[in-house]
């Protein structure tokens, strides 16, 4: 799309607030580069009613557009329009998903996560996309603080009332100091952190300047760090970005209280918590225990045989 159409889609992420944070335009500059993402609209009487962004990229001479890095979902958002019936919102919702498609690139591969308000993914099928169904897991109001907390399990209530016995808990604003406990999370997994301390340093920045991002941790009496959460916010919800975890003292239970602590803290804003969801099952055990509600969310797909060829050249090689 052209300068004129970003600008305008500029425009709207300042003044529209059912944009998620994810797909507002100033995350994308962050996460993906200026030059890097790209937008098509869909417009009614001179007005973007519906958008489509989209990362891109190219490898290998295939061009794609992918999931930024600590992006959790990004897709088709629609203006609400609460007149419409049922029937012609699904009408709807496939007219403009055929318009937004046709204005993309000509793409060899295309992979995103909608955001979980996409409930209806026929007209991506009817266009070949195929779809993985994941899960998030969502505290729908946190107007009443307490009325959440009535919610957790019995023994998660009980691990936050020890841990608050003896873990400090502060906000803080040293992301390297997060970094360090954020890293030890890939450790323990023997992986390694997708992201640099440069390229998150870059998105913090970011998250700062539009005032949309909390940084949490807890320590003991003896200043040992126990744990540490990053949250990210937009005007509907806010996100469980990323977590750090001492494995040597997880039984303090840390993690936790500062989740709670958060939770404290945006109460009354009217805002959902979003704990971004995880497919691993000891991790979906520890997000339904705060009382959250599942949430599924289309991750949808399509490559051309350009592409096809290309992975089984390299599944081959790798043989």
């Amino acid at each position: 799309m052209g300068l004129e159409t970003k600008e305008r889609y500029r425009q709207l992420c300042s003044i529209e607030p059912t944009i998620p944070v994810f797909s507002k335009d100033w995350w994308l500059d962050a996460v993906c580069g200026e030059n890097n993402w790209d937008v098509v609209v869909y417009e009614q009487n001179n007005k973007i009613v519906a958008s489509l962004p989209y990362y891109k990229k190219q490898k290998f001479g295939i061009k794609y557009c992918t999931m930024p890095l600590l992006t959790q979902t990004m897709g088709v958002w629609f203006m609400q329009n609460r007149n419409q019936t049922y029937y012609k919102k699904l009408s709807y919702e496939k007219k403009v998903i055929d318009k937004l498609l046709d204005k993309l690139p000509p793409l060899d591969m295309f992979y995103q996560n909608a955001h979980y308000s996409l409930t209806n993914w026929l007209p991506f099928y009817w266009r070949g996309f195929k779809q993985t169904t994941r899960y998030t897991y969502v505290i729908e109001d946190l107007t009443d603080a307490d009325a959440v907390f009535s919610n957790f399990t019995r023994e998660k209530k009980a691990k936050i009332k020890k841990a608050g016995a003896f873990i400090k808990v502060y906000q803080d604003d040293d992301i390297a100091r997060f970094y360090k406990l954020n890293k030890l999370v890939f450790n323990r997994k023997k992986l390694a952190i997708p992201y640099s301390l440069e390229f998150l340093r870059r998105l913090d920045q970011a998250c700062t300047l539009h005032n949309s991002r909390m940084i949490i941790l807890g320590e003991d009496q003896d200043m040992q760090l126990h744990a540490a959460i990053y949250l990210v916010w937009d005007e509907m919800s806010a996100y469980l970005l990323m977590s750090g975890i001492d494995s040597a003292l997880k039984a303090s239970n840390a993690q936790s209280l500062l989740i709670w602590e958060a939770i404290k803290l945006l109460a009354g804003q009217n805002k959902k918590f979003d704990f971004e969801g995880s497919m691993i099952e000891e991790v979906e055990e520890f997000f339904k225990s705060f009382g959250a509600v599942q949430k599924p969310y289309f991750n949808l797909y399509k490559d051309n045989k350009k592409c096809v060829l290309l992975k089984t050249i390299r599944s081959i090689w790798k043989a």
